[in-house]
């Protein structure tokens, strides 16, 4: 009877009310229709239950570091230090592009705030250095991804409270595959500098390093007292979300673009953004209580046995049902409704609940980048001002690369989990 709730959904969703409202309303109507009305009274309990976990509380904090540093005039320090640093290599300012994506991923996470930033002030810079305007837009739109890879990561927090996994050992295991994936990237750049011959920076066009150096070192603290904190123990992950805002705050004050009203927007966008979250993780609670009673989860255990799917099989059919599912849903939507049913299958073949969710949070990332909706490519569109579908077909040759490093990453488990397994977060 489960069949019902898509049904219900897709009438609801026709309605135009928001996803949260389409899940849980979809949701009570199915314990109508299946005869489980009797539970219903225990629902509040469940959805308590789901949304009181001490690792959400990070979740508003790190939005709000972002929001912070966002609207602090970061995004030109960190360009500029990309410079000061790549900017002579052939293809200079695409290297600068994606490195910037990386000092952008550890201080905002988000890579819709990724893309929007860069969009607005690396690629004009670009297309004035020669670029193609959807080359510029492809590259900008594909490594913002590496934002949800890099600690500190929202939809990150997102999966350890859904799967009960520790939110430490997830972000040290997103460092590497965030490298390994901006390192595929400045490949695929310096290939198409030789065949298109992209300019390199000339000598005065650079920044002197260290000054460049000494001026985003604010800017630069906030990723470190992270990924510091948490690594030696100094802080959980919530208590170095709030030390963060602070660093976030007083860096924002140091560039002198940042004052009250900027903070008071800042906790406005964060409330809407959070409160959203919430909203969406009470509806899948609902939808995860009435999966336990009508026994989902071990119906798709037991197809996947009849199917004879091994645990590299089923791990490569999950990876493309997120794939399919990224390209038309937000990621804490595809992550609430399809981890919860799917996930637990995998593990109980033998996956590893960080390596899983890191190859998964990867997966749903590349989605802000694959047609036809692809979030990231909407933002960089509206942006620049470039047509969807040229800058649609100008990222595929990133989006493969991307799914390679994907496949790299299903394919070699260690890959994820060995600083973890070095930093002691978990067994060998």
């Amino acid at each position: 009877m489960m069949y019902i709730i898509p049904l219900i959904g897709a009438v609801l969703l026709a309605s135009g009310l928001a996803i949260a409202y389409v899940i849980g309303g979809a949701t009570v109507l199915t314990f109508w229709a299946t005869d489980n009305t009797r539970y219903l009274a225990i629902l509040p309990q469940q959805i308590f239950s789901k949304i009181d976990v001490f690792a959400l509380m990070a979740m508003p904090l790190f939005i709000l570091a972002g929001e912070v540093m966002n609207r602090g005039g970061v995004t030109r320090v960190l360009i500029r230090l990309a410079m000061a640093i790549v900017g002579r290599m052939p293809g200079g300012l695409g290297h600068v592009n994606v490195l910037t994506s990386v000092f952008f991923a550890g201080i905002s996470g988000s890579a819709v705030a990724d893309s929007a930033a860069v969009s607005n002030t690396l690629v004009p810079a670009m297309t004035e250095q020669g670029y193609k305007l959807p080359y510029a837009g492809a590259i900008t739109a594909a490594s913002s991804i590496i934002g949800p890879i890099v600690p500190p990561s929202i939809i990150m927090i997102f999966y350890g409270a859904l799967m009960g996994t520790s939110v430490t050992a997830l972000f040290i295991a997103g460092i590497v595959p965030g490298l390994l994936l901006a390192g595929a990237l400045m490949l695929l750049n310096a290939f198409f500098a030789w065949r298109d011959g992209h300019p390199r920076l000339s000598r005065a066009e650079l920044p002197a390093f260290f000054p460049t150096l000494l001026r985003a070192l604010p800017a630069l603290s906030i990723p470190v007292i992270i990924v510091g904190g948490i690594v030696f123990g100094w802080m959980t992950p919530t208590e170095a979300a709030a030390v963060a805002v602070f660093a976030a705050t007083l860096a924002g004050f140091f560039y002198e673009r940042f004052g009250i009203a900027t903070l008071w927007e800042a906790l406005k966008r964060t409330a809407m953004l959070s409160g959203s979250i919430f909203m969406l993780i009470a509806a899948v609670s609902a939808l995860g209580y009435l999966g336990a009673l009508e026994r989902l989860p071990e119906a798709i255990a037991a197809s996947v046995t009849e199917l004879g799917l091994g645990p590299l099989q089923y791990l490569i059919l999950l990876n493309v049902i997120f794939l399919l599912a990224g390209m038309v849903l937000d990621i804490p939507v595809a992550l609430a409704l399809l981890v919860p049913l799917l996930a637990p299958v995998a593990i109980a073949q033998g996956a590893d609940p960080v390596h899983l969710g890191i190859v998964l949070c990867f997966n749903l990332s590349i989605g802000l980048i694959s047609p036809p909706l692809g979030g990231c490519l909407l933002v960089v569109s509206t942006v620049t001002g470039l047509n969807y579908w040229r800058l649609a077909r100008a990222v595929l040759p990133f989006l493969a690369a991307e799914i390679l490093v994907l496949g790299l990453l299903v394919w070699l488990p260690d890959l994820t989990l060995f600083l973890p397994r070095l930093m002691g977060l978990m067994g060998n």
